[in-house]
């Protein structure tokens, strides 16, 4: 059935093309349109309208010269939210850990935030991280810029902070004795 519906659909766009009419107002200036107008005139395209850019070709840059650049670079990156010690009472175990940094990141270096010395999530180059369904009690968090080669060009001190999640307990339900009516 999809086979069909494609094939019937790639043949559909063949007879789907539109004439194209042109015409120009009082004022002097240029409408076009798939409806003809009065005084209006069929436009006319050439076989080929695919625009075709020329890429700019460039010379790879040995790796030195990368690691020259990606040293060059000097970031102060630092925590700003939560504070040290900070206690965050959020039942989903939802975190959003916020950092600044300046300069502003270059193009192939990420940010990567650890949560007990564990990576967590994907690198990005946004500097908030909301993380959920952390479990509940002390985790430290370090943000660190790293470059696309691996090399770590910044990091934040260790950030400590404390998650509550309430707890729900169940209520004993009395058990009842043998022969007690």
């Amino acid at each position: 059935m999809r086979f069909s519906l494609t094939i019937f659909l790639l043949f559909f766009t063949l007879f789907a093309q539109a004439t194209v009419y042109k015409w120009v107002d009082k004022d002097g200036k240029i409408y076009y349109s798939d409806k003809p107008i009065e005084n209006s005139e069929t436009v006319e395209f050439k076989s080929n309208t695919q625009n075709q850019i020329k890429l700019q070709t460039f010379k790879a840059n040995s790796s030195t010269s990368n690691d020259d650049q990606d040293s060059s670079t000097q970031y102060n990156l630092s925590i700003t939210s939560p504070d040290e010690e900070d206690t965050i009472r959020n039942n989903q175990g939802k975190i959003t850990i916020m950092a600044r940094i300046s300069p502003d990141l270059e193009a192939k270096h990420v940010l990567v935030l650890l949560m007990d010395g564990v990576i967590v999530g994907p690198p990005q180059t946004s500097p908030i991280f909301s993380l959920k369904d952390i479990d509940r009690g002390e985790h430290s968090f370090v943000i660190k810029a790293v470059a696309q080669n691996g090399k770590q060009l910044a990091s934040t001190p260790p950030r400590k902070i404390f998650l509550h999640r309430a707890i729900i307990r169940r209520q004993a339900t009395p058990t009842p004795s043998p022969g007690e009516n």
